[in-house]
Order: C-alpha cells, then structure tokens, then sequence
C-alpha cells in the first residue's frame, strides 16, 4: 500500500525560551521552501506568541504540570494531537517526555525523527583536558536536519523578508516617538556564569545615556530582576525598565522593533536574533562553538571574555559550571569593549 505524502507535521519544542526562539527562523525557511506543508507546533502555552507571526504555523500548548503531566498524561496528549491528522514528528527536543510521546507516534505507524544534540561533541568541547576546542554544528543546522531527516531539506542562507510588526498602543504609551534609536539591553541570564557585573553594565548605560540619540530599553523578568531594572530606569534619563510592564507577546512586538539588541547568552537574544535585529551577545564561561549564537549573527558580534587567562572556556554548555577562579571571569570584559562593539554595529547599520 502506497504512504500518504507528508502534508502536516508535528514539531515538539517545550523549553527553553532561547531554544523555543531558535525553531523561528528555521520555521520560516522551512514554510518559504514548503508553503504547501502544515506545521504545528507543541510548546509550553507561555511561548504561543513567538510563533505568532509564522504563516501555516499553529500552536498546542502541553500542559506538562497539569493534564498533561507524567506518562497518562503524555499519552492524554498523544490522542489529542493524533486527531489533528499528523503524518510526522520532528522532536527537536529529544527529551523524557518527547521519548515518550515518540513511542506512542511511532506505535501508531507515524514518522518520527529527533535532533542528535551532538552530546559527545559537546562533552569533548567542555572538558577541562584534552579539550576539543573547535566549532560545532549550531543548533539551528540540528534543527535543520531533523527535516532533512524527513524528507525536506532547508537552506538557512535563504533570506525571509519581514514586515515591520506595528506597535501597540500599550509599548507607545510606555515608549513614547523621540526619534532616538532603541537599544535592548538584556543583563540577566539563567545561571551565574553567564552573567555580565552589574557594576560593568552599568557603566555601558551610563556612556550610553550621555548619548542623546540613543533610547534603552531594559529587560528582564523575575522580583529581583525588575528591582534593580527600575532602579536603573530611575537613574538614568534615557533609560526604561521594560521589566513587567507588558505582556510577553507585547514584549516580542518591542523586541521585533529594536535598532540593537545587547544580551548576555540567553534567551532574549535569541528573541531579537529571530526578528533579525542587530544583536550583540556577551559571553562568560560558555562559547559560540558549542552551536548557541544567535542566528544570522557574525561571530564578530560575541563580546567574549579573556581566552588565554580563562583557557577552560567553555567550562559548560549552559553555563552552570563555574571551575575555581572563574568566579570573575566575566571582569575581563571591560565596559569600553561593549560599547565599542555597539558604536561599530551603529555605524555600520
């Protein structure tokens, strides 16, 4: 009996924000050189809005704490979802409950294919002897290839024009028209190691607050965060804590409509990188080898810290390994190369 083409596929992504971000522009080539394919995707329901602008795109929200939780639960959302017609499974996740949700697609005769992470190339890149330091695939090729797997290769040189996403009245009563150029600044980051000194970033705002041409926009999210971001908004006059003030896909909105985005490695430059905007990412003891820069940016936007001092970089892939005496790793980023990075990606875009 001949298969059915493959019309409608299934794309499981739960977290994290940074990796939910990176399936965009993989997306959006995937639909340019497939427009006829159907794609939906299963991702926690706060990340909805980070699919919002993809044509032929839908979202189903895994309630992982709730109905969906454990193996019932996971087998719960398989029958939902094999209502939906799903002829395949791209698991660019390759976790417990996507091996499990695998089995019970795989099972009912559905293809399915999921990412190789390249955990041993990873393991090689990190170790602290012997180390293999060279550049790996990224994560949007990995992504990349779980398609090629199924029957549809991608070329993500292929550039996707975008329109610029409208405001909405909430960011303009918040921001609003000066005519100044927008600067996301984005100082926070999951683990400590990746986390640029306060007291450095702050300098950078400060310089760049001297400059009446530039508008900053501070984000970050989390009690403590929002504190020290207020405080920062409070302190300087062109300075505005995002942190809190609107919905997450407002937020994405802001994010799309940025001059520069400057991050630590994190999800929030994975957000301006998918929307195309200009983003400068500075690392502590991870590295862009292990397949994390932001797309479509140059290596020479990685503001990273002092290799020959700190020769263990990178000491992990998410930064939750701080060997003794990387402590301040980060110290060894002055604020003067920041803001040199960002005064040359101005001039030149």
């Amino acid at each position: 009996m001949q298969k059915h083409p493959i019309k409608h596929i299934l794309v499981i992504r739960l977290s994290a924000m940074g990796d939910v971000a990176m399936t965009v522009p993989v997306l959006e080539r995937f639909i340019e050189t497939y427009p006829e394919i159907r794609i939906t995707v299963l991702t926690r329901a706060f990340f909805t809005p980070i699919f919002s602008e993809l044509r032929n795109v839908s979202v189903v929200a895994a309630d992982v704490k709730g109905k969906h939780k454990g193996v019932v639960g996971l087998y719960r959302l398989f029958l939902e979802l094999k209502k939906l017609n799903i002829d395949a499974v791209a698991d660019l996740h390759n976790v417990l409950r996507s091996n499990i949700l695998k089995r019970f697609f795989a099972f009912s005769g559905i293809k399915v294919f999921q990412i190789d992470k390249g955990r041993a190339e990873k393991k090689a890149l990190t170790r602290i002897k012997n180390k293999d330091f060279k550049p790996l695939k990224t994560t949007h090729q990995r992504y990349a290839d779980v398609f090629k797997y199924l029957g549809f290769p991608i070329d993500l040189s292929i550039t996707v024009k975008r329109e610029r996403i409208k405001l909405t009245p909430q960011i303009s009563e918040i921001l609003p028209e000066t005519g100044q150029k927008w600067i996301g600044i984005a100082p926070f980051a999951q683990h400590q190691g990746k986390i640029y000194p306060l007291e450095r970033i702050e300098e950078v705002i400060a310089a760049l607050d001297k400059e009446s041409r530039f508008q900053l926009l501070l984000f970050g999210g989390g009690k403590k965060e929002k504190d020290i971001l207020n405080n920062l908004g409070q302190k300087y006059k062109n300075a505005v804590s995002i942190a809190g003030k609107l919905r997450f896909s407002e937020e994405l909105k802001l994010i799309a409509n940025l001059d520069m985005m400057v991050s630590m490695d994190s999800g929030n430059a994975h957000l301006a990188a998918m929307f195309g905007v200009p983003t400068i990412t500075i690392w502590g003891v991870t590295h862009p080898y292990a397949g994390f820069m932001p797309f479509g940016q140059p290596l020479s936007n990685a503001v990273l810290p002092d290799l020959v001092t700190y020769d263990q970089i990178p000491t992990s892939i998410y930064g939750n390994k701080v060997p003794e005496g990387y402590e301040k790793v980060m110290y060894s980023i002055t604020a003067e190369q920041v803001l040199q990075k960002i005064y040359t990606i101005e001039k030149n875009t």
